[in-house]
């Protein structure tokens, strides 16, 4: 088969070893890391439009290196080429290799943030993301361009995060040269006061998704079909679009 891969740039190390274990003719484009902070919306018309511009005609499917990510995936469609992707919340049950692994380890921690190595070398142009977005903004900077009291609101809303996290777990994968991204995630761990955990991360999800072994793990999207959240333990479902019916028209 030929195929053509469009994932998130936080997966870029796994995704490319798996790609490299394929038997297939793989393209890659990969996206910006953090797409999920500009809303579902906005990263539902950024992967919209990189399905778009594939040549439909040179491919047998169309992959999507991503998980569900707060609906980002909602609505996605191909007309003309098969859309493929796992069926997982987001890229810590790709990390993790499945998504009964994923809740099981959430059920046992509580307030867990999570870190790789993609997460942590895409820090920058995320954090550079969020800027825009004003996350990143100090106190002070909200105040000033916002006013007092909404920049006080805006600065509260913006860090509510922090406050539900306890600990980092940073997910370890094959594709790390040393230590230091794990390093990296632990100062981060330390510098807000969390503890800090390591794990092994499996990559089968990956190797399955790029070599065609498509189980039901995974959902295939027909053409012209539209990815949905299916609220389950499936996640995430095929539904034909709806069609609108014309008032007077019979």
């Amino acid at each position: 088969m030929r195929l053509h891969l469009i994932g998130c740039s936080v997966l870029i190390r796994e995704l490319s070893e798996a790609i490299v274990h394929s038997p297939h003719t793989i393209d890659a484009k990969y996206l910006p890391a953090g797409l999920h902070d500009i809303g579902a919306k906005g990263m539902g018309e950024r992967i919209q439009q990189a399905i778009n511009d594939v040549d439909a005609s040179h491919y047998d499917a169309i992959l999507l290196g991503y998980g569900l990510c707060g609906n980002g995936l909602v609505g996605l469609h191909s007309e003309t080429t098969p859309l493929v992707v796992a069926r997982a919340h987001d890229c810590i049950t790709l990390l993790m290799g499945s998504r009964r692994r994923y809740r099981a380890y959430f059920e046992a921690n509580a307030g867990v943030y999570f870190r790789s190595a993609g997460w942590v070398e895409r820090a920058a142009e995320m954090e550079e993301q969020l800027c825009g977005l004003g996350y990143s903004a100090s106190e002070k900077d909200l105040i000033a361009k916002y006013g007092e009291e909404a920049g006080h609101y805006l600065y509260e809303q913006f860090n509510r995060y922090r406050q539900k996290y306890v600990k980092l777990t940073y997910i370890h994968s094959a594709m790390e040269a040393d230590a230091e991204f794990a390093n990296r995630a632990r100062e981060e761990a330390k510098e807000k006061g969390w503890e800090f955990e390591e794990v092994n991360g499996d990559d089968s999800l990956f190797r399955r998704l790029l070599s065609g072994d498509w189980n039901e793990d995974f959902l295939v999207v027909p053409p012209g079909q539209r990815i949905a959240a299916s609220y389950d333990e499936y996640v995430i479902a095929a539904k034909a679009p709806r069609v609108e019916m014309t008032e007077g028209v019979e």
